[in-house]
């Protein structure tokens, strides 16, 4: 089970279901949760740390943080952006807006790559360790039949990307680490709601029980697993 785990964009309902979740499952996991606001989550022996993703030098520094008590057995990155109060997803190309792209790629893509720089070294080496990443089914290129949705769609496809290359990498070093990238379904969240209409009401997760399935995902998965994305019910999505 786990000794020692990382939470990075603790802030997200996901993420602090996963905290609370793997604090019940090994109740004496030490756990540190890294946010860019300022979050209170009474979970025992969970430490919380501001981070700015903005800054390549906070995240070296959360990745010193982290190494404290020893190398990592799961290290989980829950950020992510659909929409704000600008943004929102693309219906057309009519829609296409050079800022809104930066963003998204930049949230989606580029903070988790740069975590990864400086926490990947952090796993464990003697024994499984997992490195996991939320993406999404949509970033799937084979399984786009809707279109819609550029940005958004193609960042998470540039995360799976990513995760492949950092399951390549690890392996030469490093081959009890896995590498991930989790689709938690769609979950009662600020990221969903706009669209939860369209959706049916059983297929609608609460944060817990997207933690709860994801968790479920990474106890299972294998070093053949490694650099691939699959779904809350364990179903390989394919690129």
């Amino acid at each position: 089970m786990y000794k020692n785990v990382a939470i990075i964009g603790a802030s997200s309902l996901i993420a602090r279901a996963i905290i609370r979740q793997i604090h019940c499952d090994c109740p004496n996991v030490k756990i540190i949760a890294f946010s860019r606001e300022e979050i209170k989550i009474d979970v025992e022996n969970t430490n919380f740390y501001r981070i700015n993703y903005d800054d390549e030098a906070s995240i070296k520094h959360s990745a010193n943080v982290a190494s404290k008590n020893g190398p990592l057995d799961l290290i989980f990155v829950a950020n992510g952006i659909l929409h704000d109060k600008v943004i929102k997803p693309e219906k057309s190309i009519r829609d296409f807006d050079f800022a809104n792209f930066e963003k998204i790629f930049k949230v989606n893509t580029i903070i988790p790559a740069m975590i990864a720089k400086y926490f990947m070294p952090l796993l464990d080496k003697e024994q499984r360790s997992i490195f996991a990443f939320l993406s999404a089914r949509v970033g799937s290129i084979s399984d786009n039949k809707l279109g819609g949705w550029y940005a958004y769609r193609s960042s998470k496809s540039a995360l799976n990307m990513i995760i492949k290359n950092l399951a390549i990498e690890s392996g030469r070093t490093n081959k009890k680490a896995i590498f991930l990238g989790l689709h938690p379904g769609t979950v009662d969240s600020p990221l969903s709601k706009p669209f939860q209409k369209s959706i049916a009401q059983e297929k609608i997760f609460t944060p817990e029980i997207s933690a709860m399935k994801l968790l479920k995902v990474i106890e299972n998965a294998s070093p053949e697993d490694t650099g691939c994305t699959f779904a809350w019910d364990g179903k390989f999505i394919k690129p």
